[in-house]
This record gives structure tokens, sequence and C-alpha cells, in this order.
């Protein structure tokens, strides 16, 4: 059957699911399971015959909407948290995969700038960190620790004061995607310029790999979360200007919705990396060099599986089902 004829035939059934699904009446589990075998049929026909279809994208979208519906109310997942993480948040992350590549595409091409940028410009490093910084940073070099920054300060305030700062920063990634998602790509690009001229930075007096040890052992949470919540705003702003079949404000809604708990699934992590960045970073330099790796891979192995692996097993097991 050709695609067109399958739309055509099936476009009605669909239209009914979106307001079983979006609509203001609500159904019982055992209604939305019966949609949901219908749907996954279609989405199995779909996926065999237009497996790149802008119609495979939508079925699978009402597909994972709906098995959120229904698994919210069963026993097992009775407490709410658990099935947040567990299902709910993967199930969005799946769906909104491409705006996490896209986010990851611009923090590598934003970082690269700042590289290229302190590479050819000896001034360019002192502009972005400003001079105060940068000399503080040039005098711990000289002392043996480029990294004793993270030394001032008590454990408990640095991890209060750090984990606030980088609430605010992921806030902003998300919230100001509400421009059309021009407002996350300005912070994007103020955070990861900084990010590529003060490695460089560090490269240049010759101690990359201490600065290494020390910054990455929260950095790869940190940062990580960063472009997770700037994916985030990137879907809150495509709501906006790309509403689908959907009207614009029902786009949003449901935009909003679903970008607010991809935020709220980072913060867990913003708030480990500000607990290893008060009580841990502090450390780097007399700790073992293989705690350091230890450390820094385990924290990326971590947030990596979670938000671009665990999100595919997830919807594989869905499809299954």
């Amino acid at each position: 059957m050709r695609e067109v004829a399958f739309i055509r035939q099936n476009k009605e059934k669909w239209l009914e699911f979106e307001q079983a699904i979006f609509g203001k009446k609500k159904k019982n589990p055992d209604e939305l399971a019966s949609l949901y075998i219908h749907l996954v049929n279609d989405l199995s026909y779909a996926q065999t015959y237009y497996s790149k279809s802008k119609t495979t994208v939508y079925l699978n979208y009402l597909a994972s909407q709906i098995y959120q519906r229904i698994y919210k109310t069963k026993r097992e997942e009775s407490n709410r948290i658990v099935f947040f993480f567990k299902t709910e948040v993967p199930l969005i992350l799946y769906q909104y995969r491409r705006y996490l590549l896209y986010a990851f595409i611009l923090s590598f091409l934003c970082t690269a700038i700042g590289v290229i940028s302190a590479h050819n410009d000896a001034t360019f490093v002192r502009l972005i960190m400003g001079d105060a910084y940068v000399n503080m940073t040039l005098e711990n070099i000289e002392k043996g620790n480029p990294v004793a920054v993270y030394k001032s300060g008590s454990n408990w305030g640095s991890f209060i004061g750090i984990t606030l700062n980088n609430l605010i920063v992921g806030a902003k990634c998300y919230i100001y995607g509400i421009f059309g998602g021009i407002g996350t790509f300005l912070v994007m690009i103020q955070n990861f310029i900084m990010l590529g001229s003060f490695q460089y930075f560090f490269y240049q007096e010759g101690v990359l790999w201490e600065s290494v040890r020390g910054i990455w052992i929260h950095g790869a949470m940190e940062i990580f979360a960063i472009v997770i919540e700037s994916a985030a705003g990137f879907v809150l702003g495509a709501s906006i200007l790309y509403p689908k079949t959907f009207s614009r404000l029902h786009s949003f809604k449901i935009g909003f919705k679903d970008s607010l708990k991809i935020f709220l699934s980072t913060t867990p992590f913003t708030f480990a990396a500000g607990f290893l960045e008060g009580f841990i970073t502090r450390y780097s330099i007399d700790m073992p060099r293989v705690l350091n790796v230890a450390i820094i891979v385990g924290t990326l192995a971590l947030i990596s599986f979670y938000f671009l692996v665990y999100p595919f097993i997830v919807n594989r097991k869905i499809n299954k089902k």
C-alpha cells in the first residue's frame, strides 16, 4: 500500500487516538490498552514499509503517549518518581532524540570556536574569563596546582554555591528556548566558547592533563547536563515554531510539558556534579591518577547511558509489548 493511501485509510482513527490522549475526557486503562494495540499494529506496518517517513515518527509519538498514560496507573509503578525516571523521561528523550543531537553538535562547534579563537588571539581568554581570573590561574600554575581555585571556600559552601549557579545556568538554557530556541543557542555560545578557550589556555601553559584531572571530575556531569538542558530549550522553541497537526497553543502546551520533564531529569546529575566539585575536585591533584580517570569515566558513562542509551532500550521494550 502506498503511504498516501495508508494515511488516508487511517487518518480518522489516528485523530480519535489524539482525542483520547490529549482530550479532556479521560479513558480507563483498558480502553487505552485497546487503542495502544491498534496503534502499535499501525506503527509496525509503518516501520516496515515507511521506516524513514514522518508518519512513523508521528505514530511512535502517539504510541509512547498512550503507553505513558497506561503505565502511570499500574500498581507496580505506584512510585511516581520511579516511573518518572525509569519510563516517562526515557520515552520523551527517545521521542525528541534529534534535538539532543542538535544540542551536542552545537556544543562541539561552539567549543571548537573557543579553541580556535584562543589559538589565534592571545588575549581572547582574558576577554572571556577576565584578567583577574586568568592571573589567579597563572599564579596557581606556577605553584604547581592549576585547579587550586576549587580548594577555596568550605566543602558545603562550595557545594551549595556551585549547585545553585549550575541550576541557574541550566534553567537559562531551558527557559530561553521560548524565544524560538535562539535564547538557548546564545547561552550555549557563551558557555561552550568559554569552555573551549579555557581548556586551550591550560594546553598553552602545558598543564592540560592536570586541568582535565580536576575540572572533568565534576565537569563530565555538569557539561553533559547543560547540553541536555539546551536540548530541552530547543524542544520548547520547536513546539512554538513547528506545531505540526496541532494548534500552536496546544503544541506549546505539549512542548512545555515534555521539555520541562527533560529539564527536571537533569537536576539529580546537577546536584551530583555540585557535590563532586565541592567535596572531591579540590583533592584531584593529590589523588592517584587512576582514581581521577575512574571518576571521570564513571560519571560520564552513567549520564551518557541514561540520556543516550537507555531511551532506546525503553522504546524497544515498548514496541515488543
